[in-house]
C-alpha cells in the first residue's frame, strides 16, 4: 500500500488492491483472461472514450483519492523512481449507469508534473486519460494484465496498466474492469442485436 503525503484528499475508503502478479503479452498463456474481457484488456486507444460511448455520453468520474504519495514498489520499478521519490497518486471510478464499471489508479511522477503537465494534478471529476489521448504525440508502453483480488464482496476482477509517453513524460495507468462493465456492454450488445435502442 502506498504511503500518503500530508495534504492527500481522500472521499472513500477502499484502496487500489494490486494483484499478486502482473503479466506482461509475453506471458498472458500463463493465466488467460476471459474472452468477453479481451477487447477491453487491449484498448489501444481512449479508454474513456469507448465508456461514454457505452454510456450514451453520460460518464461520470468520481475520484477516491489524489495526493503526493510513495508509490508501491512495483510502480516505482515500472517507473524507474527511486524508494523515496513522491509521486501524484489518483484514484477514480469511472460510472455509467449508476454504476461503477472501472477502478483507475495512475501514478504521475514529480517530473511528469512540470510546464503544461501541472495541469494533470488539477483534474478534479475530468478523467486522466480523456485529456491525453487529444495529443496525437501520446503513446502507449506494452499492456500487462492481471486477475485482481475480490473487494467489497465482488467476484474478481481483471485490470490492465501500462505506461503512457507525452512528450518524454512518463504516466503509469491501472485499470481495473468491474463485472457492471461487462453487464452493461452485453446488455447493449443484445439490444443492437435485436433492434432495440440501447
Amino acid at each position: 500500500m502506498s504511503e500518503h503525503a500530508p495534504g492527500t484528499t481522500s472521499a472513500a475508503s477502499a484502496h487500489w488492491q494490486p494483484p499478486r502478479l502482473w503479466l506482461p503479452p509475453a506471458r498472458r498463456w500463463q493465466r488467460p483472461p476471459p474472452p468477453p474481457l479481451l477487447t477491453w484488456l487491449d484498448e489501444p486507444a481512449s479508454l474513456t472514450a469507448r465508456l461514454q460511448r457505452l454510456a450514451g455520453g453520460k460518464l461520470r468520474v468520481r475520484v477516491l483519492r489524489e495526493g503526493w504519495a510513495r508509490p508501491t514498489a512495483e510502480e516505482r520499478r515500472r517507473l524507474r523512481l527511486t524508494a523515496r521519490e513522491y509521486a501524484w497518486v489518483r484514484e477514480v471510478l469511472l460510472i455509467g449507469d449508476g454504476e461503477p464499471w472501472v477502478q483507475a489508479r495512475s501514478i504521475l511522477p514529480r517530473r511528469s508534473l512540470t510546464g503544461a503537465g501541472r495541469r494533470l494534478a488539477r483534474l478534479g471529476n475530468r478523467s486522466l486519460g480523456g485529456l491525453l489521448f487529444r495529443d496525437p504525440a501520446l503513446r502507449r508502453g506494452a499492456i500487462d494484465i492481471a486477475e485482481l483480488p475480490p473487494h467489497d464482496g465482488q467476484a474478481p476482477a481483471w485490470g490492465r496498466r501500462s505506461v503512457l509517453h507525452l512528450r518524454g513524460h512518463a504516466v503509469l495507468v491501472a485499470e481495473a474492469f468491474l463485472p457492471a462493465l461487462l453487464r452493461a456492454a452485453d446488455s447493449q450488445a443484445a439490444n443492437h442485436a435485436s433492434g432495440t435502442p440501447s
